[in-house]
């Protein structure tokens, strides 16, 4: 286990982020954001001034506290490829390593490719698509495959460069669709899912989610369709920037970011002709903390989904930890009563999730524990699943104690949840819990289950280790809770 910090500089804001780091995967200790404005300085006068420079150093020797607090082994920084319009931006890095001891390393375009699409990698599961991010002055556009990147395209236009000014929307909007056109990826664009990333697109999206009353508050993993996007275009038509700058819940920086960063989205779901994007919360940072990572979690993410569970509890877990034991558990329940159930595949996410997270509510508190884990799990970041699959398992974890399941909760999501979702969270909730009770020892004690379905009643036979008594009195502690949910009564043997 190590501790890591990574500095980042820009013309808006210098950030430290301490993360620890463990078998390949990482939890934040620590972030701080300190903002200035350096664009008067870089883009006007292509020079920092004596007041930035003094401004900077003394933000970073500040920062310098905190890492040695944490104890880092590590420093990575990097700075923004814009400090380079600085023609004294050379000797400036000097003087920060001779100050600080940071090495500041310029990010290229090349580098800031690899660092979003490892941070997308990690967030959204697709093999194959293309990524566009929208940065301060640039935008990329990447294309992958299989889980590698293909080739990228830069257009000089971010949502800074493209912000204010006399220029009306629909020449900004012109202007970015002139660039599009010159890229040779959008060429040869063949109706590929997208990515959508950076502030722009995350700023819209809470826009759009609060105009059409979408009831989950995750950024990651949204479906931003034409539709929500014209909804939002025609009501920040309406406003000043300074009244942009004011919605509640958007970025720092939310005011350049939509302004100008709409014109860029708008162009490109004109010339790709997109009906939706998924907007991703994954940043280059990110990919930069990813690729310094030591282990097999950073390799490859054939599981995405099981890569997120595992980081999120690769902090948490204890020596006894049996989340993975009740996930196998609850699949194998799933199997064998299938019949009994008759719930679809798609239940296997949102199943899985719960399963594993059964008593992630204990980070907050073990009393009530079950009701805590309902916020934990919308709350964990969780990647590998749709939104959709997150608030069913939130819900199902709930229900382990079906005295939890509220209907007028549940109603809030009327317009994404099916009454077939809602009767399998009751069904879900109930095998979790039969999952946990059967491990109740901790000691993987049943290595498998059959069933026998006999009229109204089920025989659960147990294939054992040892003596399964404790998980046999534990777990039939749920058969009223079973004969409700699935209308048979359950004996374990």
């Amino acid at each position: 286990m190590e501790n890591i910090a990574y500095i980042t500089l820009d013309d808006k804001k210098v950030k430290l982020l301490v993360v620890q780091s463990r078998n390949g995967r990482y939890r934040i200790l620590e972030e701080v954001v300190n903002r200035y404005n350096l664009s008067q300085d870089i883009v006007k006068d292509c020079l920092f001034s004596p007041k930035s420079k003094t401004d900077i150093l003394k933000i970073l020797n500040m920062y310098r506290y905190t890492i040695e607090t944490f104890k880092v082994s590590r420093m990575i920084a990097v700075a923004s490829k814009i400090i380079v319009k600085a023609r004294n931006y050379r000797g400036f890095l000097d003087e920060i390593y001779t100050n600080t001891g940071m090495n500041f390393l310029i990010a290229s375009d090349e580098d800031i490719v690899k660092n979003v699409y490892l941070s997308c990698m990690s967030k959204i599961d697709l093999s194959k698509g293309y990524i566009v991010d929208i940065e301060a002055y640039e935008t990329y556009i990447c294309k992958f495959n299989r889980r590698n990147v293909m080739d990228f395209d830069v257009i000089p236009f971010g949502y800074t460069n493209l912000s204010g000014g006399e220029v009306t929307f629909a020449e900004k909007v012109a202007n970015v669709k002139k660039e599009l056109k010159k890229c040779s990826l959008i060429k040869h664009y063949e109706d590929d899912s997208v990515i959508g990333c950076g502030e722009t697109f995350v700023d819209l999206a809470r826009i759009g989610k609060k105009l059409t009353r979408y009831p989950i508050d995750i950024d990651n993993n949204y479906d931003l369709t034409r539709e929500t996007l014209n909804k939002v275009a025609d009501f920040i038509g309406g406003l000043d920037s300074q009244k942009i700058g004011k919605i509640k819940g958007i970025g720092a920086d939310g005011r350049e970011c939509i302004d100008g960063g709409m014109a860029i989205v708008t162009a490109v779901y004109d010339t790709l002709k997109l009906e939706s994007a998924v907007v991703s919360s994954a940043d280059s940072l990110e990919g930069v903390v990813l690729s310094n990572l030591v282990g097999t979690a950073n390799e490859k993410y054939s599981d995405l989904l099981q890569n997120s569970l595992d980081s999120i509890y690769e902090f948490k877990k204890e020596g006894l930890s049996i989340n993975l034991q009740v996930y196998e558990m609850a699949i194998l329940l799933f199997k064998q009563l299938k019949v009994v159930h008759k719930l679809p595949r798609v239940y296997v996410k949102p199943l899985k999730i719960a399963a594993y997270m059964y008593d992630c509510g204990k980070f907050i508190s073990f009393n009530d524990n079950q009701k805590h884990a309902y916020y934990a799990i919308l709350n964990s970041n969780i990647a590998g699943a749709s939104q959709k699959d997150i608030l069913l398992a939130a819900f199902a974890c709930t229900c382990q104690n079906l005295d939890n399941f509220n209907l007028a909760e549940v109603m809030k999501y009327k317009e994404i949840l099916s009454d077939e979702d809602v009767d399998a969270i009751r069904k879900m909730g109930v095998l979790v819990n039969l999952a946990v009770n059967l491990n109740a020892s901790r000691k993987n004690v049943i290595s498998d289950i059959v069933c026998d379905i006999l009229g109204d009643s089920i025989i659960m036979k147990t294939v054992v280790n040892s003596d399964p008594s404790f998980e046999i009195i534990q777990a039939m502690k749920v058969a009223d809770d079973f004969r409700k949910t699935f209308k048979k009564s359950l004996q374990i043997i």
